[in-house]
């Protein structure tokens, strides 16, 4: 088993939910998180930047406050290490749009997992059609 752990820009969740329950993984968390990348750019310089607005002197001072957090959604998921790639798939196809901020995706090993209702252990506690 493998935990699927995405980083992602929060308008694309909703797209992303779509996406994942199309290719059969229904099950999964959310969450809203604040973070940044590695990228020295912010909220104000990426608009700036996007509505042509961008000059020299408005730039400086928005570098000189730092970094700011911007606001993701962080999705989890845990699923047989078959499913794997397919999960990564599709959630590099709904969220890539080849701009800094597309996000990250890590693959994390699973020991284990119990479903609490039932007992069952291993990839029957993750199988959406065990313990029904």
């Amino acid at each position: 088993m493998k935990e699927v752990l995405a980083i992602i820009r929060q308008n694309k969740i909703n797209p992303t939910k779509r996406a994942l329950v199309a290719a059969g993984f229904p099950s999964f968390t959310a969450s809203a998180v604040m973070g940044r990348g590695k990228r020295p750019l912010d909220r104000e310089l990426v608009e700036a930047m996007d509505s042509g607005t961008l000059d020299a002197q408005e730039v400086l001072p928005i570098l000189a406050r730092g970094p700011a957090l911007l606001q993701k959604r962080m999705l989890s998921l845990i699923v047989p290490d078959k499913a794997v790639p397919k999960v990564v798939e599709t959630l590099i196809q709904e969220n890539r749009t080849g701009n800094p901020g597309d996000g990250k995706i890590f693959v994390l090993p699973i020991q284990d997992a119990i479903r609490v209702r039932t007992g069952e252990t291993g990839d029957a506690a993750i199988d959406e059609m065990a313990g029904a």
